[in-house]
């Protein structure tokens, strides 16, 4: 049987807050799920609207698991550093079918404001 999913995704709209205030801190996430038999690696494209497109960043989820990539962590980005506030889009290319989800908690202010959304699929 298939792996639940599709191969491309877009997010177009990402905007990473700066930490703010309060206790949780600030960010962006793509969580992503791997329902193949195998392992999947994950291109990640990032669009901006005066520069161009960045093509550096590549992720890999294990077979049968979940995995949560954090935009402001230098690590999970390979070495990039997603400008903070900057509005940007991202595309995703897998290997094999994958589920993915992006959130964004912004407490830039006293009140916090965190949502998730599926991204787009073909």
């Amino acid at each position: 049987m298939e792996a639940i999913g599709k191969k491309r995704w877009i997010i177009p709209d990402c905007e990473l807050p700066r930490e703010g205030e309060g206790e949780l801190k600030g960010h962006e996430s793509v969580i992503i799920v791997n329902d193949n038999e195998e392992d999947v690696r994950i291109k990640v494209t990032l669009f901006f609207t005066d520069d161009p497109a960045y093509e550096g960043i590549e992720w890999t989820v294990k077979a049968k698991s979940v995995r949560c990539f954090r935009m402001n962590n230098i690590t999970d980005m390979c070495g990039y550093t997603v400008p903070l506030e900057t509005q940007y889009a991202m595309k995703l290319e897998s290997s094999g079918n994958i589920v993915l989800q992006y959130g964004r908690l912004d407490n830039r202010q006293v009140n916090l404001a965190y949502y998730t959304t599926l991204g787009y699929s073909e």
